[in-house]
């Protein structure tokens, strides 16, 4: 493998990755997977298990971001990353006795359809309004919809980070740098879950490629997340909008 082409493609993989995480919550397994399979040609199973390791800091660097400008539910967030897990294992395991069906591209085209919802329909909510919710509601809000999430997750293979995204959002009320913010904290788990499976069950991947996302991806969420924080909430709607569509017409292409 030509070590310039390595650099070349996670760089850029490991750069749609950490924006669309800094900016969306989005995994890094959308992004990273595809271009490493396609330019790369990598294992997709070791691609998946590069992906998921490559968000676990992404995700913690951004959350950590995101919660230091007081824009993450810790709270609401732990009692949804444990039913996002359990039911994760749930719907793998009722995925396993159905008949395979074609569902590759659903976080695709999640991706490029919360893209679109972003820039047509910001999400304007403020903290105050989210206030005002009780947090016994909010708390039970979490749990079902940490249910939904995990089990269509597990079920489908793809999708945690844009679906928590758009519940978080449009279910839940969240004002959209709190709802990434609890996103992202979110997926460094269950990330971290993820790529300590892979990687038990079919070993370690080449270490220059794993090494080269996780770095790349790393510096593209902190820089992500950082502006992220400072904008206005209509430009990070927009912002975050197109990142979306672009990522997805990528990926959809790869």
């Amino acid at each position: 493998m030509d070590l310039l082409t390595t650099i070349f493609v996670t760089f850029f993989a490991g750069m749609g990755a950490g924006l669309g995480t800094g900016f969306a919550g989005m995994s890094a397994a959308a992004v990273i997977s595809p271009l490493l399979i396609h330019f790369l040609g990598i294992d997709p199973y070791m691609a998946v298990g590069i992906a998921l390791s490559s968000d676990v800091l992404a995700s913690a660097i951004s959350a950590y971001t995101y919660g230091k400008h007081k824009n993450l539910d810790i709270k609401n967030g732990l009692i949804m990353m444990v039913s996002v897990l359990l039911f994760t294992v749930v719907g793998s395991y009722v995925s396993s006795l159905v008949p395979s069906a074609t569902m590759g591209n659903f976080s695709v085209f999640m991706t490029f359809l919360l893209g679109i919802k972003f820039i047509v329909k910001p999400v304007m909510t403020t903290k105050e309004s989210m206030s005002a919710v009780s947090a016994k509601k909010r708390a039970i809000q979490s749990v079902i919809c940490g249910v939904l999430i995990g089990f269509i997750c597990g079920f489908v293979g793809a999708g945690g980070g844009m679906m928590m995204l758009l519940i978080l959002t449009s279910v839940l009320g969240y004002e959209l740098k709190t709802a990434v913010g609890t996103s992202v904290f979110i997926m460094t788990f269950t990330a971290l879950t993820g790529a300590f499976s892979h990687f038990a069950i079919g070993g370690l991947p080449d270490v220059t490629v794993w090494v080269l996302c996780i770095v790349f991806t790393l510096i593209w969420a902190r820089i992500a997340a950082v502006f992220a924080n400072k904008a206005t909430p209509k430009t990070l709607n927009r912002i975050t909008g197109v990142i979306l569509v672009i990522l997805g017409i990528v990926v959809m292409i790869f």
